[in-house]
């Protein structure tokens, strides 16, 4: 386990190098200049240049990348060329709008996902199964936005049970579970229907297994042989989904955070992207770098204990 942790760690710093370097390399080479935006509209050629200096934008690229990479080893990634504020800051006071929308929608996808899976897979072939696999098709068809708009329309805009947006109160209050629970169907159908794909296919195969049908014919009951012997097997293929699924939830649900003004990364990341706000844009790519590879080291890790043979010594 040691030994896994470790050899993370080495990949998340070669990993980390590699996104900074095509990030920085991207935005170096994109069109526009960033001090326009920070000298504004009335900001003369001199003022332009004047800035440009002080930012050291006339620096060779390299001088430019390897001061970026001292700052940031340093914990300081700069600040927002547009709200002059520190990308570091700025990113902790948005996260946790994206974290908590993340882990809402996980529990909404897991729930739903894993009992819709397991229920075609025991019914195979029945109505319960068809009904299933097409309500996987329509959650992976149907657009975030559009789906978002239908649920603000009905339980926000018509029934008024629910607010239209926003994730400005605390999670454990009743209305920050109101705030949450629209973003966090929208966002967690989809990943439900993968994972009830997913669990449907890998329970059926693991049923058919001869260590099944072994339990079976020494009479354990049929219980027993889906919950202890069938589903915990099943679940390998389905941790790894949802262990992608989360990591790209936690990188920022960009059209999600939009549609119901949630003040969270992946709003922060589009908005910098447009302004060409290089030092936001780079903080913000730089952590879901650093979540992905974390999320997947969790998965890993998860895996040695459902499956003890599995081994990473």
């Amino acid at each position: 386990m040691i030994a896994l942790i470790v050899r993370r760690g080495i990949q998340l710093v070669f990993l980390l190098l590699g996104i900074s370097f095509l990030v920085f390399s991207s935005m170096y080479i994109a069109p526009g200049d960033p001090a326009t935006m920070v000298g504004g509209a009335t900001a003369t050629e001199t003022d332009l240049e004047a800035i440009r200096d002080n930012l050291g934008l006339n620096d060779p690229f390299l001088v430019q990348y390897g001061r970026y990479l001292k700052n940031a080893a340093q914990g300081d990634f700069g600040y927002s060329y547009q709200t002059k504020q520190a990308v570091s800051e700025a990113i902790a006071i948005r996260f946790p709008n994206t974290f908590k929308l993340a882990i809402a929608s996980m529990i909404v996808a897991v729930v739903i996902g894993i009992f819709a899976g397991l229920i075609s897979a025991l019914k195979h072939n029945s109505w319960l199964d068809v009904t299933s696999t097409t309500f996987a098709l329509a959650g992976i068809s149907i657009p975030n936005f559009w789906l978002g708009a239908l649920l603000i329309l009905v339980f926000a805009v018509n029934l008024g049970w629910l607010p239209v947006g926003g994730l400005s109160e605390p999670f454990y209050t009743v209305e920050g579970i109101k705030q949450l629970i629209l973003p966090a169907i929208t966002l967690g159908t989809g990943s439900a229907a993968m994972i009830a794909r997913m669990a449907r296919s890998s329970m059926l195969e693991v049923i058919k297994a001869d260590y099944v049908r072994t339990a079976r014919a020494k009479g354990v009951k049929e219980r027993n042989v889906i919950w202890i012997h069938t589903l915990k097997n099943a679940m390998i293929p389905v941790i790894t989904v949802i262990g992608l699924n989360f990591g790209f939830l936690l990188g920022g649900t960009i059209i999600t955070e939009k549609v119901f003004a949630i003040n969270g990364v992946g709003r922060l990341m589009i908005d910098a992207i447009a302004m060409r706000d290089f030092p936001m844009v780079q903080g913000s790519v730089l952590l879901v770098a650093t979540l992905f590879v974390v999320v997947n080291l969790i998965v890993d890790i998860v895996y040695t204990f459902i499956d003890p043979r599995i081994s990473y010594d």
